[in-house]
């Protein structure tokens, strides 16, 4: 158990560095794609009862924001992305399981919401840092969340395609539109984490070269331990 307990490992093991890159061009494409399958239907709700709070109801994405082409296309090429990013989240929960990562990178109340609080307020310039460790309890916070985005947009595409063959997901998620409002919404939320997470790494960034060597060996931290 001590030796156990001592073992280094690196900051962003091979298969955390694998899967972060794989995501990138997966959700591209998911993105790209997706809306240009929007563009068939460029509003959110019934034809005959379209949503009265969704602001932009036939409000067309630029051309550069979108791939495929053409609704078939664009299908096709949503489709390779999606299972293109099923497969390599499943390879990324498989390894965070299997090697305990999960217990240092994982948002847990009990440990992380009293230091995530902290860290937002010192991002706001409101109050000091509180201690950091390998990671923080917001960026906890908010590589958890972008995980749970990831498996909502997911169902939610899956509500969308198979409407009646998988009738008792599409009703929790309101029925086909309220499926497709869901689905919007997930890829809004997870652009606005890129977009943070971008800016993070701009703002700090040491933390860059670690995703493409695997930084330091360390031995893990109390912290990192709890869960």
């Amino acid at each position: 158990m001590a030796e156990a307990a001592t073992r280094t490992r690196r900051d962003q093991p091979l298969f955390i560095r694998i899967t972060h890159w794989v995501n990138v061009p997966a959700l591209a494409l998911m993105a790209m794609s997706g809306l240009q399958i929007f563009v068939a239907f460029p509003y959110l709700g019934p034809r005959d009862g379209l949503y009265g709070w969704w602001p932009l109801q036939g409000a067309v994405p630029p051309a550069f924001m979108r791939a495929g082409g053409w609704l078939e296309g664009a299908r096709a090429l949503h489709f390779a992305g999606m299972w293109l990013l099923v497969a390599n989240g499943l390879v990324y929960l498989g390894y965070v399981l299997a090697s305990g990562e999960w217990r240092r990178r994982s948002f847990w109340p009990q440990r992380d919401a009293r230091n995530a609080a902290g860290t937002a307020l010192h991002y706001l310039r409101l109050r000091p840092a509180p201690p950091q460790g390998f990671y923080n309890g917001l960026q906890r916070l908010g590589y958890t969340s972008a995980l749970m985005l990831g498996v909502l947009l997911v169902l939610s595409g899956l509500a969308i395609w198979k409407p009646v063959q998988l009738a008792a997901l599409a009703t929790l998620m309101g029925g086909y539109d309220g499926a497709r409002a869901v689905h919007l919404l997930s890829l809004a939320a997870i652009t606005v984490f890129v977009a943070g997470h971008v800016l993070m790494v701009l703002l700090h960034p040491k933390t860059f070269p670690p995703m493409l060597t695997g930084g330091a060996e360390r031995v893990p931290t109390t912290d990192d331990q709890q869960a």
